[in-house]
């Protein structure tokens, strides 16, 4: 028997070695696991009910097995508790209260016990090299990483990365890249996640960050960040473009992308299965740098609206087909570049564009000013759009355009002042006949118009108002950028929920705005609860006396 354990003891311990250094973990995990085996094997010898405990030495491999008990002065429990007599005998000295040692002969296992005893290791190490994968790769979240391809499930790109698994999901892969087992691939780690099957490694060749990466590893400049990238925009597989800055006046951030007879971009161009790349300088002045993000065709005019978040710009006619590019890829790209929704129009459709603003511009002063067509034109020309403008600006602004003097000025600020009151009161009447109640009307930033707009949108009450998020009141709609056949009318993608915007995202209010609303109507629930009835001990006093 001596020899068996002895030879056991070696035995185990070589396992334990073994399995640490094959699976990468610590020794003191597969010990750990090992003497929970043993412990688990010598409950189903000796009744599971005892708590038995084991101990493995990791230096010399020697195997400790004892019982835990305690002592009692009236045994309820044979497993787990003695009487003062029986404790004498194991501690001398033991006192009630105590828990004392009984040790155990060693345990012989059977083909079951190792079987189950595999199993309980093979559990526990599985787990720590889990903990052991994330722990490696939860902060390489940007990273990009070389693997092998390992396996395709269902589109999804399995591969080995050496001590872990990533997946290339279907939407991340290159379109029409052939992936073969076997193939060495580089990929961008886009997210770690924790997982009960171990960790889930996301990868992606589809990401703009990868392409930002490959240029990081072919030009030196950008790795010491002389040269930024400062914007980057994909079509997978198609067509891209990068916005990219020096830092150093002397070198050019273009041409030090594309490199010596295009050397560098094209090692790029490579890894990405052929997928063209437009170099672009990045310039902090939004119109010149979409004027570059629609290379290669030419630019006439930009106008910006940035509350809109939205760029017009006009080509020449003959420059329509390349600044839409093949199915809008062209504009879209420049569009995701600039972060921005792009409208491209000709010359001929500005020029049109402009005739029909100016036309209903200075119909609407004409009508609600009750001037002649020559003034309502002369107002538009001077740059008001609206009759806010006439009603609020400066009284010398208008006093000083060419045929105006300060009475006729105060005269149009008077009746600009007396229109916005009709819509008001219009407005006011069209929200009561809607049913919205007057204590809206009092809340901060709220006009009457606006009010109609919640009422339409079955936002009546108090407590409808409060139930909102901000952004459900006010973030603005997000439209995709106008694309066109070159030879037809505009298209627009079907709407997505999500780019409708808030009820009153067409009225332009700050977040700051839409926060003071929303605190305002759920004003009354804190207020609700302050004098909800009396507290409990005016309630009792109440109840005494009757």
């Amino acid at each position: 028997m001596g020899s068996a354990i002895s030879a056991n003891k070696a035995e185990l311990l070589a396992i334990a070695n073994a399995v640490a250094t094959e699976k990468m973990i610590d020794k003191s995990i597969v010990i750990e696991a090992m003497e929970e085996a043993i412990q688990k094997s010598a409950r189903s010898r000796y009744g599971a009910e005892n708590d038995i405990r084991a101990k493995l030495d990791p230096r010399t491999g020697d195997l400790r097995l004892w019982r835990v008990v305690e002592v009692v002065e009236e045994v309820e429990d044979y497993f787990k508790q003695v009487d003062l007599k029986q404790a004498e005998k194991l501690q001398p000295g033991a006192a009630v209260g105590d828990y004392i040692v009984d040790p155990l002969p060693p345990v012989d296992l059977g083909r079951i016990d190792a079987q189950s005893a595999k199993q309980v290791i093979f559990q526990k190490v599985r787990d720590a090299e889990r903990e052991r994968q994330y722990e490696e790769f939860k902060d390489r979240a940007n990273e990009v990483v070389t693997g092998v391809i390992k396996s395709v499930e269902f589109g999804h790109v399995i591969v080995n990365l050496g001590r872990a698994e990533g997946v290339i999901r279907r939407d991340q892969q290159i379109p029409r890249e052939a992936a073969r087992v076997g193939e060495r691939v580089r990929a961008l780690i886009l997210k770690v996640e924790r997982n009960n099957r171990g960790p889930q490694i996301f990868l992606s060749r589809a990401h703009p960050e990868f392409m930002k990466k490959l240029f990081a590893q072919e030009v030196p400049e950008i790795y010491d960040g002389i040269i930024e990238i400062k914007a980057a925009a994909r079509d997978p597989g198609s067509r891209a473009k990068i916005g990219v800055l020096s830092r150093d006046s002397s070198i050019d951030p273009v041409g030090a992308c594309v490199g010596m007879k295009g050397s560098r971009v094209q090692a790029v161009v490579q890894e990405l299965q052929g997928e063209k790349i437009d170099i672009i300088p990045w310039s902090e002045d939004t119109a010149t740098f979409v004027v570059n993000a629609l290379q290669p065709a030419t630019v006439s005019r930009v106008v910006i609206d940035e509350e809109e978040s939205r760029i017009e710009v006009v080509v020449p006619d003959d420059q329509l087909s390349l600044a839409i590019g093949r199915r809008g890829q062209n504009v879209r790209l420049a569009s995701q570049l600039t972060e921005s929704a792009i409208d491209i129009m000709t010359e001929a459709e500005a020029s049109e564009k402009r005739q029909r603003e100016f036309a209903e511009r200075s119909k609407t002063f004409e009508e609600e000013l009750d001037v002649d067509e020559t003034l309502s034109q002369l107002l538009v020309a001077e740059g008001f759009a609206e009759l806010e403008e006439v009603a609020y600006v400066p009284i010398e602004e208008l006093a000083q355009i060419e045929g105006f003097d300060e009475e006729l000025a105060e005269e149009l600020q008077s009746r600009a002042l007396e229109a916005l009151e009709r819509q008001e009161e219009a407005s006011r009447t069209e929200r009561r006949a809607l049913g919205v109640e007057d204590a809206l009307a009092e809340m901060p930033h709220l006009t009457e118009a606006m009010l109609v707009t919640l009422g339409k949108a079955g936002l009546k009450t108090l407590d409808d108002l409060a139930d909102l998020a901000t952004d459900e009141l006010i973030s603005k709609k997000r439209e995709a950028p106008r694309r066109r056949n070159a030879d037809g009318p505009p298209l627009r993608r079907p709407q997505r929920a999500e780019d409708k915007g808030g009820v009153l995202g067409e009225y332009g209010l700050s977040e700051e705005q839409g926060n003071e609303i929303i605190m305002a109507a759920r004003a009354h629930w804190f207020e609700d609860e302050d004098s909800s009835g009396p507290s409990d001990e005016e309630a009792a006093d109440a109840d005494s006396s009757q």
